[in-house]
């Protein structure tokens, strides 16, 4: 990669830790403000607008599972410029899936258990599915995209943490959900079955401890991967090797989520552990230097 810069600085002091993002046609991006509980609009100059900030649970978030706070977390943006998000508070009556609207009220729309940590978000425009990574329970929920009741997709073992985080990150990809598990460090695909039941599980990468979200840069498994213990993004090739392509040099500050169009990647970094200076980073993907035709 080449050519990182800085497109927008966030304010640490506001609550506003970048955790996922989505982007629209026109360039923007849409992006879930993690400790703010906000939804921003972020313009290609690097303009902030708050669409909405989620209400506050009662006890404070301090019995949100693995965190202690509430968050909005994984978010997706669908055709028509619905956005869909995730909320966690710990509470039965905020935790879920929640929409807005353009021009309207953020609604919850699906009840996810209180005693999990809905972090990954992923839309399947073509059956009309939102997939789930839940963090603290190690499953893949789904719901309809008109909401209504979750359904455990998948409760496979990989899913699971082992102290802190599991399923993390999610997309859906030719044909199947791919998830990571941050504390085991394994990019995971889950064929979706004809009938939509979940296939049987595959290790495809290991060896990425603290990895958060992924994108893939194109037809096939090449990915790219955020990872926020080492303050990296690695490119994960479709035999599972990687290597590093953006780090701490290039402005990261514990990288949450990326997303590419065309040949440009968009990285948000949340500072979680850096204490320093969230921020959005574009940079230019080189097809020739990632090994690509």
């Amino acid at each position: 990669m080449s050519n990182a810069r800085i497109a927008a600085h966030f304010d640490l002091a506001q609550g506003r830790t970048p955790e996922n993002i989505a982007l629209a046609p026109d360039g923007s991006a849409y992006v879930t403000f993690a400790k703010a509980r906000q939804i921003a609009g972020v313009s290609p100059k690097g303009g902030v607008r708050i669409l909405a900030t989620l209400p506050e649970p009662a006890d404070g978030g301090v019995s949100t599972p693995a965190l202690g706070f509430p968050l909005t977390v994984g978010i997706v943006r669908a055709d028509d410029g619905t956005l869909y998000f995730l909320y966690a508070t710990g509470t039965s009556d905020l935790t879920g899936v929640w929409r807005l609207r353009p021009g309207g009220e953020p609604q919850r729309i699906a009840e996810l258990p209180a005693d999990g940590l809905p972090n990954g978000l992923a839309l399947d425009a073509r059956t009309g599915t939102l997939y789930v990574a839940d963090s603290v329970r190690g499953t893949v929920w789904s719901v309809p995209v008109r909401g209504g009741s979750p359904t455990a997709w998948s409760t496979a073992p990989e899913l699971a943490p082992t102290g802190f985080l599991g399923a993390n990150g999610l997309k859906v990809h030719e044909g199947a959900v791919w998830v990571t598990n941050f504390d085991k460090g394994t990019v995971l695909r889950i064929p979706v079955l004809r009938n939509g039941s979940a296939g049987h599980i595959q290790t495809r990468a290991v060896g990425m401890p603290g990895i958060d979200d992924i994108a893939f840069t194109g037809h096939g498994s090449r990915l790219l991967a955020a990872l926020d213990g080492s303050n990296e993004v690695a490119l994960v090739r479709p035999d599972g090797s990687h290597s590093t392509v953006l780090t701490s040099a290039d402005g990261l500050q514990n990288p949450t989520s990326l997303a590419v169009r065309d040949r440009t990647v968009y990285v948000l970094s949340a500072g979680w552990l850096t204490g320093e200076d969230p921020n959005l980073i574009l940079a230019h993907r080189n097809e020739r230097a990632d090994g690509q035709r």
